[in-house]
């Protein structure tokens, strides 16, 4: 029994430690399917938090949303959609309608959490963190923020800027290459 106990420690020790959860995304929330989301599994990768809404003129971004998604996922991109109803009541739907809109209309494949608040004192943790990061809070559905592998906002884009925007883009690569 010794030697089986030895054995299994020195295999636990040559095991890389699991990354430490930081701070900005130790956080648990709901998929729009229901399905539990601990945003602690996306930590060391580079995550683009966007609050989306289905009746928006922004709403075609979920189209470059995904193109960049699956542009940059295996070099460890995760684009994280927050639906919220804050601005204009753009997203009014059951979270059932907006995986079914998102899903039929834009084969979104990137993770989704439930709808959310993404404003003011009612926020969800992960946006008040995001706020308290970057100093900026969204002004509109399709806000951008970037977040790094260790879990640092790198910054913030209004709705205005594309996810095919070279500002964006050269954002994500830079970040993707840091270590």
């Amino acid at each position: 029994m010794p030697r089986m106990l030895a054995a299994t420690l020195m295999c636990a020790a040559a095991l890389p430690a699991a990354a430490a959860c930081p701070a900005l995304l130790d956080h648990r929330m709901s998929t729009l399917k229901g399905a539990p989301a601990d945003l602690c599994q996306y930590a060391g990768k580079v995550v683009l938090v966007v609050n989306t809404a289905s009746y928006c003129g922004y709403t075609g971004q979920y189209q470059g949303l995904e193109t960049l998604y699956q542009r940059y996922r295996e070099r460890g991109l995760v684009v994280l959609g927050v639906p919220s109803n804050d601005f204009g009541a753009q997203e009014p739907g059951t979270d059932a309608q907006v995986a079914d809109f998102c899903e039929r209309t834009y084969k979104v494949r990137f993770p989704m959490l439930s709808k959310s608040v993404v404003k003011g004192p009612q926020a969800v943790p992960l946006y008040r963190g995001l706020l308290a990061r970057t100093g900026e809070a969204p002004g509109w559905n399709f806000h951008k923020y970037l977040v790094g592998r260790d879990g640092t906002a790198l910054g913030s884009f209004p709705s205005d800027v594309t996810p095919e925007s070279e500002r964006l883009v050269a954002a994500v690569e830079k970040a993707l290459a840091a270590p």
